[in-house]
């Protein structure tokens, strides 16, 4: 087995790790981390985090007394996961150098997970793909002990739970240019096929192709879960829900790229 690459010597890996973080900060505008230990009340992987999700879970059915079981198990999954993968995509294509993820700690903020702290340690080096190799069995060991900490207070199956992960995913990908100008339509569309690939989630979504009005090309996600928003939101479908009809999702996912691009200029 090949000798594993460490980008930065022990000495160096709190200033790796603080580059890691500005960088996340800097190419998202909202993502809230600093370098550290756990903190109580966060919730860790490894820990208990048994009232911590109950916590969560209640004040959920409370904001959206009409939504339902579902809808609770279904934003405490994506609550927990978006970060973890947000800092997997950052750290392998923009800052280029992969940490342990799984001590992730993540702060609960009324009912929503945002901001973390992770503790300074190596950080992997190599190509993109090796590196993707690396995340998505990090993200993957992480999604199915986060799926495992969630089933332990209401029900959340794996199936749907999946589809969702490979929409954060996929829409990560549609972002990647935004994340490193430059990057290609065919660039995104292969390395989102090798991540859904390294998490063991080909055929759950993928990037469609997109002609606008201006004659542009754009990625645009073809996703097959649902976050369930409709049950907290009656009426109201995400412009890429899989509920619509395809021709009207297209359109709907045209004119949010089109204004995107508008405000962008």
């Amino acid at each position: 087995m090949a000798a594993r690459q460490f980008l930065f010597a022990a000495d160096d890996e709190a200033a790796a790790l603080t580059r890691l973080i500005a960088t996340a900060a800097r190419v998202t505008g909202f993502m809230d981390g600093a370098p550290g230990p756990w903190l109580p009340g966060w919730h860790q992987l490894g820990r208990d985090n048994h009232m911590l999700l109950e916590t969560l879970r209640h004040r959920l059915a409370a904001a959206y007394p009409q939504a339902g079981a579902p809808f609770y198990a279904v934003r405490l999954w994506t609550n927990l996961l978006w970060q973890p993968c947000y800092l997997a995509v950052i750290a392998v294509h923009v800052h280029g150098a992969l940490p342990e993820l799984g001590g992730l700690a993540q702060s609960v903020r009324g009912v929503d997970v945002s901001g973390y702290r992770l503790a300074p340690g190596p950080q992997q080096a190599g190509s993109p793909e090796a590196l993707i190799a690396m995340a998505g069995r990090q993200l993957n060991a992480m999604s199915e002990a986060i799926l495992t900490e969630i089933n332990a207070i209401t029900r959340l199956k794996r199936r749907p739970a999946r589809r969702l992960l490979a929409d954060r995913m996929l829409d990560l990908m549609v972002r990647l240019d935004r994340f490193c100008p430059g990057t290609s339509l065919a660039q995104q569309q292969r390395f989102c096929a090798l991540w859904l690939e390294a998490m063991g989630l080909a055929g759950e979504g993928e990037l469609e192709t997109l002609s606008l009005a201006d004659g542009t090309a754009v990625p645009i996600i073809a996703r097959k879960g649902c976050c369930l928003d409709y049950l907290a939101f009656p009426g109201s479908y995400c412009a890429s829900c899989p509920r619509q009809a395809d021709e009207v999702r297209r359109a709907r996912q045209a004119a949010a790229a089109l204004a995107e691009r508008e405000t962008a200029d």
